[in-house]
């Protein structure tokens, strides 16, 4: 059986006012509640009453996965280089990587995530088609060297995560471990408390095919979602699509030259014409992995970067530079048009065949008008590319989207046979013949959630945690004179007795205001108070969510709050 926590004991240090680099609510209240301390940038300590959430969300987390089969496991956080060179991964994940070498000069990195040697664990472990399917997990610390960590415990350069990897030996049977996962994610997070939605999104670094992120709706958010409010539609804004529209049957005059002097934005452009910018054509160049390529977006929109990078990855992509510029004397900057361009063009597909646009002449301060896509110029690939915005079309009924900002807590991909292609992870298949494993991998923001949590449901007092995570299930309360501490410690024992958790605030010389301020602020759900009638046995229990209180005896109280 538990003990009780007592405050006069407990190292618990609470703030009057935020940090003065807080910027978020779990940075602010996490730290000011005596959660966490800040080590270093992006380092966190997490002090008893913290590692107690962080515990019980990590227990959910695992619940759910030996429900489905998961076999927890733990991999070394140092780890050899090589494997990672063999998927490509020391190169692509680049600066994020914590790479360090031992006295030997042998190097190693610190894990970002374990595909490769759960790959190799596998591989050790398992040679038949019998020992197949398995699901195996972890919880432990990862490590991205991040440039700007930020946000309290949501954004860190060290963090806890669950990965779970998939092992089958056919398509259907990750798509069943895949769907094991995305039911047990929905009960880990309902569990939890955390309101979320289930997002199509791209895979990155990741590699794979299918795949889905969880999202946390909240101001704090580093993700931006879209929500369709006519069918179930919901994504990632990276994942967004626009279906290709050919125009077809329209008649356009021969495209024309135009004396445009000093407009090289589409800004300038469109004042000077008197157009709107949706009439215009930008070409943005970039460079993919050194060479020069065109990506032409309507006037009206921006060319997001990150989408252009998931679809081009492996290969990396940079803006080109006045020297770029210099060194092709064919490329007008400010006047790049798509017309005769001797480069890679590509577009998002509102650029279709049979529209028409104003765009660069290729000369300086001139443009051309009835610039037709499919009769003046081709595209050689269509990406979807442009930055979302509210109203774009819903690819599934195209209703107006609806934008929304999200804290990722939950990941989930079809990784198929990248990383078993890599290590030939074979086992020997019913026919006596070797098959290739298929994999699944499957990640959680153990202390992502924590942070997730707390954006979510903290008010103006305080924390406010759902029980199931809560460090406490009630916060007992001592006033302050003899009778009333008395009466805390012995109903705080009563209540431990029965299986339920207690935190009693027995300190002495803290007045009453700040014992209830802090009660507010570490965010315990239920605040049992032994106040004004203690003498008699009564007590006030309060709900810190919804602030409602009632006067209890102490065997009700018990009752209450064991039931």
């Amino acid at each position: 059986m538990a003990q009780v926590q007592r405050m006069s004991r407990l190292m618990v240090k609470t703030l009057r006012d935020d940090p003065a680099d807080a910027e978020t609510l779990n940075h602010k209240l996490l730290v000011r509640a005596g959660y966490v301390r800040r080590t270093a940038a992006g380092i966190w300590t997490w002090l008893p009453l913290g590692k107690k959430v962080y515990e019980n969300v990590a227990r959910v987390v695992r619940e759910e996965m030996d429900a489905i089969g998961g076999q927890e496991v733990l991999l070394p956080a140092l780890l050899p280089k090589e494997p990672y060179e063999a998927s490509g991964r020391y190169e692509e994940y680049g600066d994020l990587l914590f790479r360090l070498k031992d006295r030997k000069g042998s190097e190693y990195l610190l894990g970002p995530t374990h595909e490769e040697i759960f790959t190799q664990v596998v591989k050790d472990q398992c040679a038949s088609y019998k020992d197949l399917p398995v699901i195996l997990y972890q919880i432990q610390t990862k490590y991205r060297d991040e440039a700007r960590p930020r946000a309290g415990v949501l954004r860190g350069r060290e963090f806890q995560m669950k990965d779970s990897y998939s092992f089958d030996t056919t398509d259907e049977g990750l798509a069943e471990s895949y769907a094991l996962h995305r039911a047990a994610y929905q009960r880990i997070f309902e569990r939890l408390g955390l309101d979320y939605r289930v997002v199509s999104a791209v895979s990155g670094a990741m590699g794979g095919s299918a795949s889905e992120e969880f999202l946390a709706p909240a101001a704090a958010g580093e993700d931006t979602f879209v929500d369709c409010p006519a069918c179930d539609y919901a994504a990632n804004t990276e994942a967004v699509t626009f279906a290709l529209q050919p125009v077809e049957g329209a008649e356009h005059p021969a495209a024309q030259e135009l004396d445009t002097p000093d407009t090289p934005t589409i800004e300038t452009l469109a004042e000077h014409l008197g157009v709107p910018a949706s009439a215009t054509l930008k070409n943005l160049l970039v460079k993919v992995d050194g060479e020069i390529v065109a990506v032409g977006v309507p006037g009206d929109r921006e060319v997001d970067l990150g989408k252009l990078a998931e679809h081009l990855a492996p290969a990396e992509v940079e803006l080109v530079t006045a020297e770029d510029f210099a060194d092709r004397p064919d490329l007008v900057r400010g006047y790049v048009g798509p017309q005769g361009l001797k480069v890679r063009y590509l577009a998002d597909p509102r650029v279709a065949p049979g529209t028409a646009w104003i765009t660069g002449a290729n000369k300086p301060d001139t443009h051309a008008k009835d610039v037709v896509c499919g009769r003046d110029f081709e595209v050689d690939q269509y990406l979807d590319v442009v930055v979302v915005q509210e109203g774009d079309p819903c690819p599934a009924c195209g209703a107006g989207l609806k934008l929304g900002r999200a804290i990722e807590i939950g990941h989930i991909f079809q990784l198929g046979r990248k990383y078993a292609d890599t290590f030939q992870l074979d086992v020997l298949g019913q026919n006596g013949k070797p098959v290739r494993v298929t994999m699944g991998s499957y990640g959680i923001g153990v202390s992502r959630a924590v942070a997730a949590l707390v954006e979510q449901s903290a008010d103006d007092k305080g924390l406010c945690w759902p029980q199931e995570v809560a460090p406490a299930d009630v916060h007992v309360v001592a006033a302050g004179k003899a009778v009333q501490t008395e009466l805390a410690l012995d109903v705080a024992e009563k209540l431990n007795a029965a299986g339920v958790r207690v935190l009693v605030d027995d300190r002495a010389g803290v007045s009453p205001g700040v014992k209830f301020t802090d009660a507010e602020l570490i965010g315990v759900p239920k605040i049992l108070v032994a106040g004004r009638r203690s003498a008699e046995g009564v007590l006030e229990l309060k709900d810190r969510r919804t602030g409602e209180r009632e006067e209890l005896t102490v065997a009700e109280a018990i009752a209450r709050l064991s039931a």
